[in-house]
């Protein structure tokens, strides 16, 4: 695992209250393509349940990490899209299962019209950096 740095609030920029505004360590950099809502036989966990999707694209990313040699404890961004807003709760909740809120990440909230297939509400990228 890497050290990292983790910034709340920059001089002059208003305090995040969901995640860090800046993270940056030393390491390898790990790119988790985003994950969606499939289990590991390719089917949909949770159709239109977004916090249902939520846990299982945690889990995914929990897994993509593992094959890198990587955890959350590693992660400096996450990049959520989401079909609609009023989905970040269940993202919310479903982050705290695996990244306690002193060690949030750099995060950015996009709101989609679409993902890849329709019963999708919801995507998270991953970047993390693990030791050198």
């Amino acid at each position: 695992m890497s050290a990292l740095t983790r910034i709340t609030a920059p001089d002059g920029v208003a305090p995040a209250a969901q995640y860090s505004h800046v993270v940056l360590g030393t390491g390898r950099f790990v790119a988790v393509s985003g994950q969606i809502a499939l289990d590991e036989d390719g089917k949909l966990v949770g159709e239109g349940d977004p916090a249902a999707q939520a846990r299982q694209v945690f889990e995914n990313l929990r897994r993509c990490l593992a094959a890198a040699g990587a955890d959350f404890d590693d992660v400096i961004k996450l990049t959520y899209f989401v079909t609609d807003m009023a989905h970040l709760p269940a993202i919310r909740e479903a982050r705290a299962a695996h990244i306690p809120e002193d060690r949030l990440p750099a995060s950015s909230a996009v709101q989609v019209a679409a993902l890849v297939r329709p019963e999708f509400l919801l995507e998270v990228e991953a970047f993390a950096v693990i030791g050198a």
